[in-house]
């Protein structure tokens, strides 16, 4: 346990971020699960309407800095591809 204060008062912050990105994260693993539970039924067009919620999501958490905008195109990427694997 850190006894400078600015320290102390570091740790307080870090656990405040750590709990808000972990609830960001947390949407984007949900979103993007369950577009590929739908691919995998084989709605192509409830895939896509799901691949546009999930990347409106993954987009925010850029914006919030919550993720790297590399990892975010990756994920979009993957996800785009498997989609359009199904509708075509």
């Amino acid at each position: 346990m850190p006894q400078i204060i600015s320290s102390v008062r570091s740790m307080k912050t870090d656990a405040e971020r750590r709990v808000a990105n972990a609830s960001v994260k947390s949407a984007i693993k949900t979103v993007a699960r369950k577009t590929l539970e739908t691919i995998e039924s084989g709605k192509a067009e409830e895939a896509k309407s799901l691949l546009t919620k999930a990347t409106s999501a993954i987009d925010k958490a850029v914006a919030k800095g919550v993720i790297h905008k590399n990892a975010a195109a990756r994920k979009k990427s993957r996800l785009a591809r498997k989609v359009n694997a199904i509708t075509e």
